[in-house]
């Protein structure tokens, strides 16, 4: 079901990116697509939105506001398992995200001269939470717990209208809205989504951020309006590396790469091993679980289709292949875990051990399941309290601080050719 690929003997300095499994996230095709829908948005505003979702949602709504009503209804009908264990999720989020929490920076430069850096929030974020083809109420508490905690003072939720829940969206999202108390959500989706939160309309005021994972339309209507908003990330297809040796339990591996799978036909999964055996273990394990698992069409196709089993010399080669790969989520499953995972510098979240899958990540370990993928993990970081964070320097100088330094002025601003700058200071500070 998953290919092979065999890197052993490829030596030191060799590139594995070009060799390497990965879905595609065609964000320039999709402009084309999404363009239309974001100037329409721009220029017609709420009109606009109920139009486009109608025609790609075929749900016709007055408004994108959800009534405080239908929050209410949608957490006073939530299973009390599901609350309990949203409940519980928050928890641990906050508690992970507080202790991110930067204090701001008072310098002393010199005698009469400091800087002090601020943590400023963002004024007001649009939060993005998918609807496709399940309902994510965890991505509400990954998306909202942060932005709580960095202090941002409106916070906005769009997730895609349901047609078999009058028009809104799925009720466990809105409960998951409500039981963490926000009250402006939104049912829209797509482009049309972002387009609303950079633009504004007259149902949603216009934000500072869109944050939140999405398809390849909301990825490519990120990319289009980034400037006129800000964005965290284009987050494309999800994926999970795994680094193992011949200490991993091939049946826990086989859990972890049907779950995976079971996002999306676009997910991507990658195992990394020195011990050839570990994988066709593997295989006789897949054999059992994937016909048993609920979505196994979408498993089998996603396995099949960028995947890829990578047989390697040794577990330092297998570490420079998964931070070639830079995987969404990296599970270490070998001797000395914690020793290897520790080295790895390019994921967006590590795993490590046998008790620690990345389904445990997704939901209750406390940490951000909003990750970078497609490769960006080589720059980029999942979403952390910092995402809704501004750093502002504040300057104060005495005079004899400004006196200290005006020489220096003279100096740079004369080699730069910028002679209002040195007066600008001479003017306070005469020769």
């Amino acid at each position: 079901m998953i290919s092979r690929v065999d890197l052993r003997g490829a030596g030191p300095g060799a590139s594995y990116r070009d060799v390497l499994p990965r879905a595609a996230l065609d964000v320039e095709v999709a402009l084309d697509v999404v363009r239309p829908i974001c100037e329409d948005v721009r220029l017609r505003g709420a009109e606009a939105v109920r139009e486009w979702t109608q025609r790609l949602d075929r749900v016709d709504a007055a408004t994108t506001r959800v009534p405080p009503e239908a929050l209410a209804a949608a957490l006073a009908a939530l299973d009390p398992a599901v609350r309990a264990a949203l409940e519980e999720a928050a928890r641990r989020a906050r508690t992970v995200h507080e202790a991110q929490r930067r204090e701001d920076a008072h310098v002393q430069v010199s005698e009469g001269g400091t800087v002090t850096e601020r943590w400023v929030p963002v004024r007001r974020v649009g939060l993005y939470v998918p609807g496709g083809l399940v309902a994510y109420p965890s991505s509400v508490v990954m998306d909202v717990v942060p932005a709580q905690v960095a202090g941002v003072g409106s916070l906005a939720v769009a997730s895609p209208p349901q047609r078999d829940n009058d028009g809104l969206p799925h009720p466990v999202v809105l409960a998951a809205c409500a039981l963490l108390g926000v009250d402006e959500v939104h049912a829209v989706g797509g482009a049309q989504a972002v387009a609303m939160f950079a633009y504004g309309t007259d149902d949603c005021q216009a934000t500072d951020l869109v944050m939140g994972p999405g398809n390849v339309y909301v990825a490519s209507a990120k990319r289009l309006l980034r400037g006129v908003v800000g964005i965290d990330s284009e987050a494309g297809p999800t994926e999970i590396g795994i680094l193992a040796d011949d200490t991993a339990d091939a049946r826990f591996v086989a859990a972890d790469l049907v779950a995976q799978a079971e996002h999306d036909v676009n997910a991507s999964c990658l195992l990394v091993t020195p011990d050839e055996a570990l994988l066709d273990k593997v295989d006789a394990e897949l054999a059992l679980q994937v016909p048993a698992t609920r979505h196994r069409d979408r498993v089998e196709t996603a396995l099949r289709s960028q995947s890829a089993y990578v047989l390697v010399d040794d577990l330092e080669q297998g570490l420079t292949v998964v931070d070639e790969w830079a995987a969404e989520h990296l599970e270490v499953v070998t001797r000395d875990a914690r020793a290897w995972a520790d080295r790895v510098t390019n994921a967006g979240a590590v795993f490590v051990g046998p008790w620690s899958p990345v389904s445990l990540g997704d939901y209750l370990a406390g940490s951000n399941h909003v990750l970078p993928t497609g490769g960006t993990a080589r720059h980029t970081g999942g979403l952390s309290v910092q995402s809704f964070l501004r750093s502002v320097h504040v300057v104060e100088y005495t005079r004899d601080a400004l006196a200290e330094v005006a020489p220096h002025v003279d100096a740079l601003g004369g080699a730069e050719d910028l002679a209002a700058h040195v007066d600008a200071v001479r003017a306070r500070i005469p020769r």
